[in-house]
């Protein structure tokens, strides 16, 4: 509770307002690597249709609808958040999440506001930790990480087969069905650049290769890149934002990608959310990101796993 009031107060102050979206919803995300979990409506009083609802993985396309009503003020939302199968060190099927948008800006007032909201969050939880209020932290570029720690130069690789071949120089070994330039590139990224990132002092990455851009616009000044970012302390992810992509025809285009490799994977492929589509082009420019609670609070008490800060972990009740 502790983590939840520093985060209140600190957003009240930089003239956030806290908001509350449906955890029950008919659309869910579709992220090629998440499943969300099944929520059967059965109706019992005669309005309604059997369907399949579904637990929300993350409240982005709820709160891009409120960001699309004009005069809406920068927003935030703590809330418990649903990934199905999702169990190891750092992972629980049921975690909290803060996620905030502010109006207007990019992605680098976001990271400024996040930065101050985690070292209040230390203040208030663990004063004699150091690790959140060592700012300003680190800001560096995907591009800047991978020749950091492997001596790759990603732009010097427009595909996936240069890229698998700068990767075995290295020694890391891709496997025979890992042939895209993202594949490769998540190989060398977890294998090599991941662990090493915000030890010490945490560190914003940035700047994601374009076809990883997801639900982030690309860089005005160099479309090779998006203006995503991700936040890592002690080689743990902590957070993931962008500048938000709000042109409704290229995020049509981008969510009908995901939808084939969801098909491509054996993965349930779900419906567009055409109410989030449609409030896309009445969004103003706005940056926004998602931060996994728990693992801050798992890092700020120094806990060797997620399932340490949860007083009710699922492993107690799906087994190891």
């Amino acid at each position: 509770m502790q983590m939840y009031s520093a985060l209140r107060v600190h957003f009240g102050a930089l003239g956030y307002l806290e908001v509350e979206t449906p955890t029950l919803i008919a659309t869910p995300g579709l992220e090629p690597h998440i499943d969300p979990f099944e929520a059967p409506f059965i109706p019992q009083t005669g309005v309604g249709k059997r369907r399949s609802l579904w637990l929300h993985t993350s409240p982005e396309y709820a709160m891009k609808r409120l960001l699309a009503d004009p005069g809406c003020p920068p927003i935030f939302q703590i809330c418990k958040t649903y990934r199905n199968g999702e169990i190891s060190g750092t992972h629980n099927p049921e975690f909290t999440m803060l996620e905030f948008y502010r109006p207007h800006a990019d992605y680098s007032a976001i990271m400024n506001d996040l930065e101050g909201a985690l070292a209040a969050v230390e203040r208030a939880v663990a004063p004699e930790r150091g690790l959140f209020t060592r700012t300003p932290f680190e800001r560096l570029s995907v591009a800047e990480a991978v020749k950091r720690h492997t001596g790759i130069d990603l732009f010097a690789h427009a595909d996936g087969a240069s890229l698998k071949k700068a990767a075995e120089v290295i020694g890391v070994h891709i496997g025979p069905t890992s042939t895209s330039f993202d594949d490769v590139f998540f190989h060398v990224f977890l294998e090599r650049v991941e662990r090493k990132l915000g030890t010490g002092t945490p560190a914003f990455l940035h700047e994601y290769p374009a076809s990883m851009a997801s639900l982030a616009r690309l860089k005005p000044s160099d479309p090779r890149v998006a203006e995503r970012v991700e936040l890592y302390a002690d080689g743990v992810e902590l957070a993931n934002g962008f500048s938000e992509l709000i042109d409704a025809t290229e995020q049509r285009k981008r969510l009908i990608e995901e939808q084939e490799l969801r098909r491509s994977l054996g993965r349930p492929v779900f419906d567009l959310d055409e109410r989030f589509l449609a409030a896309l082009p009445k969004m103003p420019p706005s940056g926004g990101i998602a931060v996994g609670l728990d693992r801050v609070l798992m890092l700020l008490l120094q806990a060797s796993a997620i399932e340490d800060v949860l007083l009710f972990p699922a492993r107690e009740f799906v087994g190891d």
